[in-house]
């Protein structure tokens, strides 16, 4: 379970979906990991029409976008899959991991990180020449994690359930170094970073409460009540209002915060076991990984779409088909 990062061309990250297409050319689609099929889906936005299949390695779970390559890590076969995501096709699938689990796709937009959390790496892939290029010890478990706006620093959560959260220096992006941890104060769960990257919301799997910290200092601010555990976080783009989405799979809630003030703005229904997030625009959408539906609202939580995709819809990110 994770959340997916999305990056896409800036017009289209300042446009709702629907204006998407006329700003920059592109129609929106979700590419959605079906973990039991072994497939990515493209589902069309906001449609839900799925506009392509595309094999994947082994248990595909998490998926990453740029607004050229998805990566979708499958983590029992042990593989990353690099996917064009222009023409809807696979690049390139790298292997030699232990067990591949997050991917994230750096600021510079050349590199990924994806956590392998058997061997205790985060692992550095080049998207342009499509292959690994470092790996950098960061501790056993290394798992869900986040990158500051600028591209200075990444917080991987050492586990599922962490007890201690790695601070990554990518200031460097294709080479980055070990910096220091933090203590979550708890089992941490997922993680990102504020809009402006000054603050840390941090998740928990032990406790219905979300952690923010001090990104500088690691210094732990306040705690917000949130759905039961685990949950997952997410924010929109500044633009779009700065708001933190955080879903609580096993409550099947989407909670909507101000992500300046930390007040509950909205809470509302979603699908058994939608767990992971993506945004684009103006709107956010999450997956079941227990009913396989894929649900989009609007920032403040209207339904817009619902629809029955794949058996377990793991997780999701967006992407622009021009």
């Amino acid at each position: 379970m994770k959340r997916a990062l999305v990056i896409l061309a800036a017009a289209a990250l300042l446009a709702p979906s629907s204006q998407a297409q006329v700003a920059s050319g592109g129609t929106p689609v979700a590419l959605v990991t079906s973990e039991t099929q072994n497939e990515l889906l493209a589902v069309s936005l906001p449609g839900g029409r799925i506009l392509k299949r595309l094999r994947m390695a082994t248990d595909p779970e998490n998926v990453e976008t740029s607004d050229r390559t998805a990566v979708v890590v499958s983590t029992r076969g042990a593989a990353v899959t690099l996917v064009d995501v222009r023409r809807l096709r696979v690049a390139k699938v790298l292997r030699g991991f232990g067990s591949p689990h997050i991917p994230l796709i750096g600021a510079d937009g050349r590199f990924a990180y994806v956590t392998d959390d058997a061997r205790g790496q985060l692992v550095v892939i080049d998207l342009v020449r499509r292959r690994v290029t470092g790996r950098v010890f960061v501790g056993f478990g290394a798992h869900h994690m986040a990158e500051d706006g600028p591209g200075n620093q990444l917080w991987i959560a050492l586990g599922e359930r962490a007890r201690s959260i790695a601070v990554v220096d990518v200031s460097n992006p294709g080479h980055p170094h070990l910096s220091g941890h933090v203590d979550p104060r708890g089992g941490a769960h997922d993680l990102a970073f504020s809009p402006g990257g000054a603050r840390v919301w941090v998740t928990y799997d032990d406790r219905s409460e979300v952690g923010v910290f001090s990104a500088s200092t690691g210094k732990l601010l306040r705690l917000l009540p949130a759905g039961s555990a685990p949950q997952h976080i997410l924010f929109g783009p500044a633009a779009a209002g700065g708001h933190a989405y955080v879903t609580s799979g096993n409550d099947g809630t989407l909670r909507i915060f101000s992500a300046r003030t930390g007040r509950l703005l909205h809470a509302v229904r979603t699908s058994y076991g939608s767990f992971n997030l993506a945004t684009y625009g103006s709107f956010v959408a999450t997956s079941s990984l227990y009913r396989g539906t894929l649900l989009e609202f609007d920032e403040d939580g209207h339904l817009r779409m619902t629809r029955h995709v794949a058996p377990a819809a793991r997780d999701l990110a967006f992407a622009e088909l021009p």
